[in-house]
């Protein structure tokens, strides 16, 4: 079966930057060209979130300005699924780690809904109110989730801009986790204030969040501030202090190693518009850091990492404007594999 590597682009919206292009890309891992799909699509996609199952590399779920699509011939064809809500932007979508035809997808505004039987309909569950919640010139959105692998009824909602809630039913009440982010601002490297009316934007400013299976009851976190963990569920949080390893603390993504649970990788920026980034791997769940890319230079704020379920050795990385780079040897070489040009503002990687 052909291994293949996916990216998505959303149409941006910022002053300055009509016209620029979105669209769902696809290659094929280790080749140079990208295809562009679009069979089943809306025009102008905007694609937000790529989940590919993880049984049938086949099936993959896109999150998109006009709710969820799915393919099940590796992105030849797609179709909107029966989803409730017209208008809602899909930003992220999980899948239960022990029956994937349990599903979780969350939206902006901040819903959370869950498919029980694999996409075809969709319940909405909760709309996510935090109480550290900063009001933006956007609405609050559910960025990501990520479930607990030792118990997988245990979710987790990551929240822009409004950091992060827990729910131990699968879904059907939530516990908020922001009381111990908001603690944090009280140092004051960990205050940030740049489209509200509180310095603690920074640290609801969430991006990514994972639980490993090798530590249950630990959730990792990537925020604009830097990168967080939990050691108990959300109820406290800790500066894993990215600042010592790494020049760059600004996080856009954070992911577990498929192959290896003590194995993170990150994605680091200066800022959320810059002109550097990097990958950096940890090997200790989070206790030293290490560069992972070399060989190129990424020109742009990174945004996403997509480690092969399929191919140990096989790692990629994006920025916002489409300047994808990957290994297939574990990290020993890298090559760049730009998008087309014109494409912007790039949220989503995934790869079979």
């Amino acid at each position: 079966m052909t291994h293949y590597v996916y990216s998505g682009a959303a149409q941006w919206s910022g002053a300055g930057e009509d016209g620029a292009v979105g669209g769902l890309f696809r290659q094929v891992v280790g080749e140079s060209d990208w295809q562009s799909l679009s069979n089943g699509l809306p025009d102008k996609v905007e694609v937000r979130a790529i989940a590919i199952h993880p049984q049938d590399p086949q099936v993959i779920y896109l999150g998109t300005q006009d709710g969820p699509y799915r393919t099940t011939d590796s992105g030849e064809h797609w179709q909107r699924l029966d989803f409730p809500e017209r208008g809602a932007v899909v930003w992220t979508i999980i899948f239960h780690p022990q029956n994937p035809d349990i599903m979780y997808l969350g939206t902006a505004p901040a819903v959370v809904y869950r498919s029980d039987n694999g996409g075809e309909s969709w319940r909405r569950l909760a709309v996510l109110e935090p109480q550290g919640g900063v009001h933006m010139g956007f609405p609050m959105r559910v960025i990501r989730m990520t479930t607990d692998p030792s118990n997988p009824d245990e979710v987790y909602a990551g929240l822009e801009v409004g950091g992060v809630m827990r729910s131990s039913d699968a879904g059907e009440t939530w516990h908020d986790c922001t009381p111990g982010l908001l603690d944090l601002v009280e140092r004051d490297h960990l205050k940030s204030q740049i489209g509200s009316d509180t310095n603690t934007e920074g640290m609801m400013d969430t991006h990514a969040l994972e639980v490993s299976p090798a530590r249950p009851g630990t959730v990792f976190l990537a925020t604009r501030m830097g990168m967080f963990c939990s050691p108990d569920r959300g109820d406290s949080w800790q500066e894993m202090e990215i600042w010592r390893a790494s020049p760059f603390s600004y996080a856009r993504d954070i992911q577990v190693a498929p192959h290896d649970p003590n194995t993170l990788y990150a994605a680091l920026s200066p800022a959320a518009l810059s002109k550097s980034g990097a990958i950096y791997r940890s090997q200790d769940l989070g206790q030293t850091w290490q560069r992972f890319d070399h060989d190129v230079a990424p020109r742009r704020t990174m945004m996403a990492i997509a480690p092969s379920r399929r191919d140990a050795g096989c790692v990629y990385g994006v920025n916002s404007t489409g300047q994808v780079f990957g290994t297939q040897d574990g990290g020993e070489t890298w090559a760049e594999y730009p998008l087309p040009a014109g494409v912007k503002n790039v949220y989503a990687l995934a790869c079979g």
